[in-house]
């Protein structure tokens, strides 16, 4: 398997991730906005089978955890303007995983700051939680996707005939 094959099939599983991390926020949107839901009950998807991965915040912090390693692993298969727009994400992510880790702590310590009664990151101080991290998700997942679309624009394709001349 060439090193191209290996990077390709990393950012398959990484794109895989990302997708149901945002599926995880969008269902919890979902079920305050549509269901109706109280906050404290919109658990998502694994969520709703096991209540402890979001009370514990184990999901949401293994999965920032996920992105920031995918993002570091990743990076060195992007160049020049994608990979400006890679790192832009990467750079945004670790602020995010930040703030997971905030919320991870005080859930694992049983403890919470600035006498919230719940686990709480710094800008959920202003922004209500589910909000902020479909925000945190955007923000994170915009330069992610541009980059892609750069590296793919700019990478260099071998021409139809040169790719079927060995086949002859």
């Amino acid at each position: 398997m060439t090193r191209a094959d290996r990077h390709r099939m990393m950012l398959a599983i990484f794109v895989a991730v990302m997708i149901a991390h945002w599926l995880e926020h969008i269902v919890q949107a979902y079920q305050v906005y549509a269901m109706g839901y109280e906050r404290h009950h919109a658990m998502g998807l694994l969520g709703q089978f096991y209540p402890w991965l979001v009370h514990s915040e184990w999901m949401h912090f293994g999965y920032a955890v996920l992105t920031l390693l995918g993002l570091a692993i990743l990076r060195s298969g992007f160049s020049g303007l994608a990979r400006t727009w890679w790192n832009a994400a990467m750079v945004i992510q670790i602020w995010h995983l930040f703030e997971h880790t905030l919320l991870f702590v005080q859930a694992q310590g049983e403890f919470t700051l600035w006498g919230t009664k719940e686990p709480t990151s710094v800008l959920q101080l202003f922004w209500p939680r589910i909000e902020l991290h479909l925000f945190y998700n955007s923000v994170v997942t915009v330069p992610i996707v541009i980059a892609l679309i750069v590296s793919r624009q700019t990478r260099p394709r071998a021409s139809y005939f040169a790719t079927t001349a060995g086949q002859l």
